[in-house]
């Protein structure tokens, strides 16, 4: 069955494809420089980005699409709406193209062996960009940000903001204080990154009792959100509240992803969180989300950790336009990235925690017009 909608959905893709190009536009929608012709340099780009339902994949896909095509490349951006035979058609079809490069945000890192195969056979490089693709020695290149240090972050803003972190030798007296733990898709492997730069923060102080999870889902394989949904964490969060907290507060919830601190939120709300009498927890986040820096600003979600998707899509395009014309792509971490079949040379960007103390950084860096934070 798999097999039969890939192969009919790659038809319907390339015909699709071939409409739009008479009319002078990529499948995409972004439009064709006319200055270019069908032998401009380096040929065309293979962009498979996971889903337009987070405003941070649609910034990424643009970025990376306008930079690469500032560099004389066609581009092909596609958008796999979070269903994975979807998007391994739509690589399918980008192969059958002939493209010179394909980057790709899997929706899952695990899936796309197959069709990483028939890459290869058509000796068609691949970058992984942001999520590492799994199980495949046909990956170049990684581009992402330093995920562990992501987590870290997340799990040091909680710690400073309840006031735990041991100060001139001794402990404070503060605590005990309850904390819910969130993590990504299971299927993604930035997430197991995520998990475990945070709780290399904060286990020690939940096994010292500074911080109780009510819930006792402590390990990963409990508390993953499946396609990072924020739908699906309001429900497990609603779930939560329930079960441990109707007499108890919240006081802190680690989330991963502004998405997902959203979804938290919402269940929060509902049962009367953000009031003067019960204030929300200290909620963190990730990606600097348009939503979820105007929540910050407001006074509801706690944190998020800014990671400029410009500089990643300038990075991997770096890569990709290196590997193409003789060049030396960049790499700064030769050894964190096992995909099970090799280690994956990476380029990792910092990342930036952000509060409500520092959202101007997000102007002044150009990330957001003022008119958008309104």
């Amino acid at each position: 069955m798999r097999t039969h909608r890939a192969v009919g959905a790659a038809l319907a893709a390339a015909l699709l494809a071939a409409s739009l190009t008479a009319c002078g536009q990529n499948a995409n929608g972004v439009g064709r420089d006319s200055r270019k012709g069908e032998d401009a340099k380096g040929g065309t780009i293979g962009l498979a980005m996971p889903t337009k339902s987070s405003e941070r994949w649609i910034a990424d896909g643009r970025n990376m699409a306008k930079q690469f095509q500032s560099k004389g490349y066609k581009t092909d951006l596609q958008f796999g709406n979070d269903d994975v035979d979807e998007q391994v058609a739509q690589i399918e079809n980008m192969i059958a193209k002939g493209h010179k490069l394909i980057v790709i945000a899997a929706i899952d890192s695990a899936a796309l062996t197959n069709v990483l195969d028939r890459a290869a056979d058509a000796n068609i490089p691949v970058i992984a960009y942001d999520r590492l693709l799994m199980g495949t020695e046909h990956v170049d290149y990684y581009a992402t940000f330093d995920n562990f240090k992501v987590g870290v972050q997340q799990g040091t803003y909680i710690v400073d903001k309840l006031g735990l972190k041991e100060k001139d030798g001794g402990n404070p007296e503060k605590g005990p204080f309850n904390i819910e733990l969130f993590a990504g898709s299971p299927d993604d492997n930035n997430t197991r990154f995520f998990f475990n730069g945070a709780m290399s923060v904060l286990k020690p102080y939940i096994e010292d009792k500074k911080l109780v999870v009510r819930s006792g889902q402590t390990k990963l394989n409990q508390i993953t959100t499946l396609r990072w949904d924020g739908g699906t964490a309001q429900k497990r969060m609603d779930d939560l509240l329930s079960a441990s907290y109707t007499s108890e507060k919240v006081d802190a919830v680690l989330s991963p992803y502004d998405g997902i601190s959203i979804g938290i939120l919402s269940a929060l709300k509902s049962v009367g969180y953000g009031s003067k009498s019960q204030p929300y927890p200290v909620i963190t986040g990730q990606d600097a989300e348009k939503a979820s820096v105007k929540s910050i600003m407001a006074g509801e979600q706690t944190q998020t950790v800014y990671k400029d998707t410009r500089k990643l899509a300038k990075a991997t395009v770096q890569m990709g336009d290196a590997m193409l014309t003789g060049g030396e792509p960049q790499v700064n971490d030769t050894t964190s990235y096992d995909n099970g079949k090799k280690v994956v040379p990476a380029f990792l960007l910092q990342p930036v925690s952000i509060d409500k103390s520092n959202t101007q950084l997000l102007i002044d860096e150009g990330y957001y017009k003022p008119s958008e934070l309104k």
